[in-house]
C-alpha cells in the first residue's frame, strides 16, 4: 500500500488540491502524517505542494488574467493586486509563511507578476513548510493515538491562526505600503544612477 505507486498518488493528490482544490489542504496534510510519518510525510507533501504551486503559477503565466479569474475571486485579486506591478520576493515569502493567507490563490496571482519561476518555486516551497510540518505532525499523532500531543498542537495552531487572522488586514496594509515604498526607492536609485552616468 505504501510503495512507490502510493507515494506518487499522494504527491499528485497534494498537487491537485493546490490547482483545483477538490479537498481542503489541511486534510491531505494530516493524511501525509498518518500514512508516512513526520519525515517522509513532510517530504512528500512538500514535493506535491511545490508541483501544484508550479502548475498553478505556470498556467497563470501562459493563459493570463482571464484564466486566473476563473479560480480566484475578484475580492482576492483586489487584495493582492500590488504584487502584480513589481517584484517583492521577501514579502511574498512572508505571505506564504503566515497562516490564514490564501496560498493557492497566490500561486495563480503571482503568475501574472514579475517573479521568476525559480524565485517562485523557492519561495512557495519554503513558505509552505511551517504549515506542512504542523499538519504532518498532527497526522502522525493521530496515527499513534497521541491525542494529548495532538490537542496541544491544535491549540498552538489555533492561537497562531487566530492572531494571524486578527491582524490580517493590518498586516496586508503594512505589506502593501512596505512593498510600494521599497519599489519607489528602487526606482529613485535607478534614476539617480542613470543621471550620474557621464554623457559622451
Amino acid at each position: 500500500m505504501l510503495g512507490p505507486v502510493a507515494f506518487i498518488g499522494f504527491i499528485l493528490l497534494q498537487a491537485a488540491q493546490v490547482v483545483v482544490a477538490p479537498i481542503p489542504g489541511e486534510v491531505t496534510g494530516l493524511l501525509g502524517g498518518i500514512l508516512y510519518g513526520p519525515l517522509l510525510g513532510v517530504l512528500l507533501s512538500t514535493i506535491g505542494l511545490t508541483i501544484g504551486s508550479y502548475i498553478a503559477f505556470t498556467l497563470s503565466r501562459i493563459f493570463g488574467r482571464p484564466f486566473v479569474e476563473k479560480f480566484v475571486s475578484k475580492k482576492t485579486m483586489g487584495r493582492f493586486d500590488y504584487l502584480l506591478h513589481h517584484k517583492g520576493a521577501f514579502l511574498v515569502f512572508l505571505l506564504f509563511l503566515i497562516p490564514g493567507f490564501p496560498k493557492d490563490s497566490l500561486c495563480y496571482i503571482l503568475g501574472l507578476g514579475h517573479l521568476t519561476t525559480t524565485e517562485f518555486i523557492v519561495i512557495g516551497g519554503t513558505g509552505r513548510l511551517f504549515g506542512t510540518i504542523l499538519l504532518t505532525l498532527g497526522g502522525n499523532y493521530i496515527k499513534h493515538h497521541q491525542y494529548g500531543k495532538f490537542s496541544i498542537l491544535v491549540g498552538i495552531a489555533i492561537v497562531v491562526v487566530f492572531i494571524a487572522m486578527a491582524y490580517r488586514d493590518k498586516l496586508e496594509r503594512t505589506f502593501r505600503k512596505w512593498h510600494i515604498m521599497k519599489y519607489r526607492k528602487h526606482k529613485a536609485k535607478k534614476a539617480e544612477q542613470k543621471n550620474i552616468i557621464p554623457r559622451e
